[in-house]
């Protein structure tokens, strides 16, 4: 003790300076511990600030997290590019009974098959051949209906000639004018039929030029038939283009290019639009869940007129990407039923029922070739080759594009739910 007096009496000086010395280092220790939790903080409240894509592109575990979780591919089918394709069609016009006379284009006379030998690649994706057999595998006793105009039902024949390579279906119903038919596969209970509806709500015809149509009350031939089927796939058309008078409440609220000078002129847009949302809500909502699809708007390609004053399709090549807009009001009409898909798809979600978008509108405005043009009817110039025919640039020979319609079908409905998800919105 008397040692430490002394040492604490002989320098105090020393000892002074040692304190603060080590006060000094005491107080840059606690501040280097404070600016190193301060860092800390810094850092840790910025990691928890990152959405989950930059945590995922920003950290060094990326490799790991993608094996461990790995994401599915989104297959945007709508846009691409079509290629070669040597081996052509699943059938033939001679192997399918199915095709109506004035599609049936090898039949009629068509003297170039090029159009026969292209398909579709989409941009960031394969777009399997389309295969009958796992198709009816996986629709063994399930039923499927196809409802719109006469393209539906080319739709709807294009993929009976291609389920036909397997097995014929066997006709059990069809309406005096064949625009309503049912077909039935009985090796595996799959049935197949098609509902004339081109409108999607309620019409009647005036005379042979003007139809009253009821924008608020649903066609029953296909809505009273819904709840019988599990795959629904269902589009508006051209004949909105068509004179019509509009009716709301049994009331006449406008026209298109109607004689009517006190209805308004409401378009074609418009009452679209209305009965869009009239069908399309019906079938979010509805207590039955079938698989809704919703193909788009199908353009014609009619040059130089259309198909009442001399217009025509005599191109045998694809178009390539930028050469073709289309008619604008097509495009309005397409981007009216994404719209309009897009709600009631938000409200089926909600609601159970799933709801897809199968956007052809892109790949079919990139077909010229594939119509009959002048071939809907048998041999057209035989004896007169300057003779002026009606020309079909609207609908589709068989077999040609609208076959690809199937396989993007199949990719979305068979091939989607193995693999990849599927997207059609652009």
């Amino acid at each position: 003790m008397a040692d430490e007096k002394v040492m604490m009496g002989r320098e105090p000086l020393i000892e002074h300076e040692k304190t603060k010395s080590i006060k000094q280092i005491l107080l840059k220790s606690i501040a280097g511990v404070l600016l190193v939790g301060f860092a800390c903080y810094l850092f840790l409240d910025s990691f928890t600030s990152l959405t989950p894509e930059t945590e995922i592109n920003s950290l060094p575990l990326e490799k790991a997290v993608n094996e461990q979780h790995p994401k599915k591919e989104v297959c945007d089918v709508s846009t691409g590019e079509w290629i070669p394709n040597p081996s052509g069609p699943i059938y033939t016009n001679a192997t399918c009974n199915h095709i109506q006379n004035h599609q049936n284009c090898m039949k009629n006379g068509r003297p170039d098959t090029g159009y026969l030998y292209w398909r579709w690649k989409p941009s960031n994706c394969d777009l399997p051949p389309f295969d009958p057999v796992k198709f009816l595998n996986k629709m063994r006793d399930k039923s499927w209906v196809f409802i719109g105009d006469s393209i539906f039902r080319n739709h709807f024949q294009s993929l009976t000639c291609m389920l036909s390579k397997v097995e014929e279906l066997v006709e059990t119903y069809h309406d005096s004018a064949y625009r309503c038919q049912t077909l039935f596969s009985p090796n595996y209970n799959f049935t197949l039929a098609v509902i004339w509806a081109p409108y999607l709500v309620q019409y009647e015809s005036i005379d042979s030029e003007t139809l009253n149509i009821h924008l608020d009350i649903l066609d029953s031939k296909w809505s009273s038939e819904y709840n019988k089927y599990d795959y629904v796939v269902i589009s508006g058309g051209q004949w909105f283009y068509r004179s019509a008078i509009m009716y709301e409440n049994n009331k006449a609220v406008g026209c298109h290019n109607c004689p009517y000078e006190n209805l308004r002129e409401l378009g074609v847009v418009e009452p679209y639009r209305k009965a869009l949302q009239l069908t399309l809500n019906f079938m979010a909502r509805a207590e039955h869940k079938p698989f809704v699809i919703f193909r788009t708007w199908t353009p014609d390609h009619f040059e130089y007129g259309k198909w009442y004053n001399g217009g025509i399709c005599n191109r045998t090549e694809p178009f390539k990407e930028g050469e073709i807009n289309g008619y604008p009001v097509d495009l309005v009409m397409r981007n009216t039923e994404v719209e309009e898909f897009g709600k009631a798809a938000a409200i089926g979600e909600r609601n159970g029922v799933r709801m897809e978008l199968l956007d052809t509108y892109h790949l079919s405005l990139l077909r010229p070739d594939g119509h009959p043009g002048p071939y809907r009817t048998y041999h057209p110039f035989d004896g007169d080759k300057k003779k002026k025919v009606q020309n079909d640039c609207l609908h589709w020979c068989l077999p040609g594009p609208i076959d690809t319609w199937n396989e993007l079908l199949m990719k979305m409905v068979i091939n989607g739910d193995d693999h990849d998800s599927i997207s059609a919105l652009s």
